[in-house]
């Protein structure tokens, strides 16, 4: 049996009060970073091996069902309002379609050729990256969509948190968070979730810090799409420069981003 699949550490769950289910979910939370601690070396090899081919005009794939489809759409669609790049640059794909977003699609998960289909829709390039999302490593679609990318020269991984699973052996750059049996045995939406959300975050965050995207530690390419968002560069331009709100905001109207302020801002001085 998988690591996925295995029973419960806890039993009668129902009898329990809201306190215990509460206590005993955050106690089981709690061990899902220390999962994600120990693949760091595969996640950065991962990166590692991602950047360099997005230098080159490539993108990154995330193909999923259910839940890991919906956690690479999540990370994907985030992308770029945080670090102004196109939308197409990070891509999540998952079984479906976009209706499964917001409900699940039966049996979409069950083709092992449909995730190449969808992947062909985007035009991929020899510079792509497909990254494969499964908790259970056993999900069809997916593995079919990497070992068909795989057999196209295309760099493939895999975020899965069963050990030696199906997908892993199919993809390039592995990468398995084992977090242990879930609270309610086998739902998991719980911690293989969060650890695949961790994973996903360190990925791409780290993939857009070292394409030059963040400047010190500040977003300065992010879109400036809300008032929030426009405030939070204003000050980000006051930091950079020494210059009062109101400069720092008529030069962030101006030149669009923070990025482009603070260069217009030193050129000049």
């Amino acid at each position: 049996m998988s690591t996925t699949e295995s029973a419960s550490y806890y039993n009668h769950l129902e009898k329990m009060s809201v306190n215990e289910l509460l206590t005993n979910m955050n106690k089981e939370d709690q061990t899902v970073p220390h999962a994600v601690n120990k693949a760091i070396p595969q996640i950065q090899k991962l990166v590692e091996a991602i950047v360099p081919r997005m230098e080159k005009g490539g993108r990154l794939f995330y193909i999923g069902a259910g839940t890991s489809g919906r956690l690479g759409i999540l990370d994907a669609s985030e992308c770029p309002p945080t670090y102004g790049v196109p939308h197409d640059m990070v891509i999540g794909i998952i079984a479906g379609g976009d209706t499964a977003i917001r409900k699940a699609v039966e049996n979409a998960e069950d083709d092992p050729e449909q995730a190449w289909e969808d992947i062909q829709a985007f035009d991929f390039n020899a510079q792509d990256t497909i990254i494969g999302i499964a908790a259970s490593g056993t999900t069809p679609y997916v593995i079919g969509g990497v070992k068909k990318a795989m057999k196209e020269g295309l760099l493939t991984g895999c975020i899965t948190c069963n050990e030696g699973s199906p997908l892993a052996k199919e993809v390039a750059m592995p990468v398995e968070i084992v977090v242990g049996p879930e609270f309610v045995t086998g739902s998991t939406r719980m911690k293989s979730g969060t650890a695949q959300k961790l994973a996903l975050n360190m990925i791409s965050t780290s993939v857009m810090i070292k394409l030059g995207k963040v400047k010190g530690n500040k977003m300065v390419d992010m879109q400036l799409s809300n008032k929030k968002l426009v405030h939070r560069g204003t000050l980000m331009i006051m930091e950079a420069t020494g210059l009062g709100e109101a400069e720092a905001l008529a030069m962030l109207k101006e030149h669009g981003s923070v990025r482009n302020a603070v260069n217009a801002f030193e050129n000049r001085n």
